[in-house]
């Protein structure tokens, strides 16, 4: 069985479980027993300490995930001369399109306010932080310590860390590339370690769903239907909306046949929900279809997978106002705009397989002075929106592709005009 459909059947058990539950305690049926056993072992215990574990294995994962997959991705920048140029513009632009999608989702979650419906100020105590200013984000992002920011979660110290270290070993020759070697070594693992913890995330949804079911019953999940659709709605503005204007924009193409041409790619990343699984059927489209350089598509496409998660943006953008807006949490203008900052700089960290977004929204909601037990509220539904994400993104780094390619004079626009039915086999370039 797959891991959406295990994800689907646990979230339907939870809410089946913990609303049973609720209804027992609201009509009064085993008073005793269940204020004495099912309350007290099972809500308040076996459930509340299943969804801790797992909400702390999800802060487990973040700090080695960020740094070391930011590594990875500076690093293979490498020395090349024409590298620098075309890798800054890659950068640029894929931060762009990110900071564009989070201010969409954060707008969209203000106007539609997907959270106003919950009203959990009596589950948790908790004060939001005051938001620093910009003088104060911009100095607490350089790093004294970088082993007590790691110590601490400082996240933006630990990439800024990333970034100096990434370049240093792409500058370093023969040291440099045995170094990237064990960091590639290691980037393998931690995603090993991500496919294991999400393998348990099934677990953690039931715990999680049936103690806040039982706990508020199943009225606080009527709108979890308007964050999904929210969610959905900016994904596909973003996806076919931002894209097609940067395209035009940037490289002058049809907007229109670029999205004919990546029709199957996008279908494909969808099925896979995974950005790294979906690299080879990317590069092959962009190459062979689109028309782009394998000198810049080789670069772009798996740097792409790296850094650009405009997808994973637009769900932490409306997420972080979900659940802010759910704890009737005010963090201000302020502390939206430091979500927009944050969210774009991890996205760079953020690797490119299934479910990671749920563990950067946990550093978001961190940042930002948020309860990351606010993450029980979605996790049921994201499965179903991470595979529409992924597919925005892999549309994303194509884009980004041709942009490049075409300010590099390495675009055949020819071939990118060609009818996709009618386009010969052609043997790919090495």
């Amino acid at each position: 069985m797959s891991l959406t459909s295990r994800i689907l059947i646990a979230m339907a058990l939870g809410l089946v479980v913990g609303a049973m539950f609720n209804i027992v305690e609201s009509q009064g049926w085993l008073a005793g027993v269940y204020d004495s056993w099912i309350d007290r072992f099972l809500v308040d215990g076996l459930f509340d300490l299943g969804g801790k574990i797992f909400v702390a294995l999800l802060k487990l994962l973040v700090v080695p995930l960020v740094f070391v997959s930011l590594v990875c991705g500076v690093a293979s920048l490498g020395d090349n001369t024409r590298m620098g140029p075309m890798a800054g513009k890659t950068l640029v632009l894929y931060m762009i399109t990110t900071a564009v999608a989070i201010s969409l989702a954060l707008l969209a979650g203000v106007l539609v306010q997907p959270g106003s419906g919950f009203n959990l100020t009596t589950e948790v105590n908790f004060v939001a932080a005051e938001a620093p200013s910009l003088k104060e984000v911009l100095l607490g992002m350089v790093p004294t310590n970088p082993v007590q920011a790691m110590a601490e979660g400082n996240m933006l110290q630990i990439i800024v860390f990333a970034l100096l270290v990434g370049i240093a070993v792409s500058k370093s020759g023969d040291a440099g590339k045995r170094i990237a070697s064990f960091f590639n070594d290691f980037n393998e693992i931690i995603l090993r370690m991500v496919v294991i913890l999400m393998n348990f995330a099934p677990y953690g949804v039931f715990c999680l769903i049936a103690q806040l079911a039982a706990d508020l019953g199943l009225d606080a999940f009527s709108n979890l239907l308007q964050y999904f659709f929210t969610v959905l709605f900016v994904l596909l503005l973003h996806g076919l909306g931002t894209y097609a204007l940067a395209l035009k924009a940037l490289t002058g193409l049809s907007p229109l046949m670029f999205y004919r041409k990546m029709k199957s790619v996008a279908l494909f990343a969808f099925s896979m929900s995974s950005s790294n699984a979906t690299i080879p059927v990317t590069l092959k489209a962009v190459r062979d279809e689109l028309g782009a350089d394998n000198r810049v598509a080789s670069f772009t496409v798996p740097m792409g997978a790296t850094i650009n998660m405009d997808g994973t943006a637009i769900m932490q953008g409306v997420a972080t106002a979900f659940i802010a807006q759910a704890y009737n949490i005010d963090i201000g203008i302020g502390g939206y705009m430091m979500v927009i900052l944050t969210a774009t700089l991890a996205s760079i960290g953020t690797a490119g397989v299934p479910g990671v977004g749920l563990i950067m929204l946990s550093m978001v909601l961190q940042q930002v002075g948020l309860p990351v037990e606010g993450i029980a509220l979605i996790i049921g539904v994201d499965r179903l929106l991470d595979m529409t994400r992924t597919a925005v993104n892999v549309c994303g780094d194509a884009m980004v592709t041709l942009a490049v390619a075409k300010s590099e004079g390495m675009l055949d626009e020819q071939r990118f005009n060609e009818d996709p039915n009618m386009l010969p086999a052609r043997k790919t370039e090495a």
